[in-house]
C-alpha cells in the first residue's frame, strides 16, 4: 500500500479506496480520474504544492473543476508570494511523482489548505498516492489528518 493509505489505516479513520485504470497517455490526471470514477469534477479534489518566502512550501487541495489562485492564496497564507512548486521539488518533498500526490503520508510534513469548497461535500476524492487509486473521505478527517485549514484559494 502507499503512505497515505498507511496513514489512514494507522490513524483507524474511515474512507474508501476507489481504483480505477489510468491512462498513461493522459496529463490531465485529475480528469482523467473523475471521468473514470463517474464523479464531479467539483468533488475529485487535486494535490498541488506551492512554493512561498524563503523557500517554503505548502500544499493545497483545489477541485480538478477550478485552478488555484496564487494571489488569494498568498493573502490567505499571510504569504508574500506563492508560486507552482518545481516538478522536482514536488517528487522529493512528497515522496509521490505528479498525478499521484496525495495530502496524506508525504515525506515532510507542509502546512494544507484546503479550498472551502470541500465542504460542500459529505466526502471527498483526493489521490492515495499513485496514479490509478483515490481515496475517499469526509473533508473533516482529511483535514483532521493533515491539520489542514479551509480557506477560498480557487478560481
Amino acid at each position: 500500500m502507499t503512505p497515505a493509505v498507511n496513514c489512514l489505516k494507522k490513524a483507524k479513520i474511515r474512507y474508501t479506496l476507489h481504483p480505477y485504470d489510468h491512462d498513461p497517455t493522459s496529463k490531465a490526471y485529475g480528469e482523467d480520474a473523475a471521468q473514470k470514477l463517474d464523479i464531479s469534477f467539483d468533488r475529485l479534489f487535486k494535490t498541488l504544492v506551492v512554493s512561498v518566502e524563503d523557500g517554503a512550501f505548502m500544499t493545497a487541495l483545489v477541485p480538478v473543476s477550478r485552478q488555484l489562485d496564487l494571489k488569494a492564496f498568498a493573502r490567505a497564507t499571510g504569504t508574500k508570494n506563492a508560486k507552482m512548486a518545481e516538478k522536482q521539488d514536488v517528487e522529493r518533498i512528497t515522496g509521490y511523482v505528479l498525478g499521484g500526490v496525495s495530502p496524506l503520508g508525504q515525506k515532510k510534513t507542509l502546512t494544507t489548505v484546503m479550498d472551502i469548497s470541500t465542504q460542500n461535500f459529505d466526502t471527498i476524492f483526493v489521490s492515495a498516492g499513485r496514479r490509478g487509486l483515490q481515496i475517499e473521505i469526509s473533508p473533516e478527517d482529511l483535514a483532521l489528518l493533515t491539520r489542514a485549514v479551509f480557506l477560498d484559494i480557487s478560481r
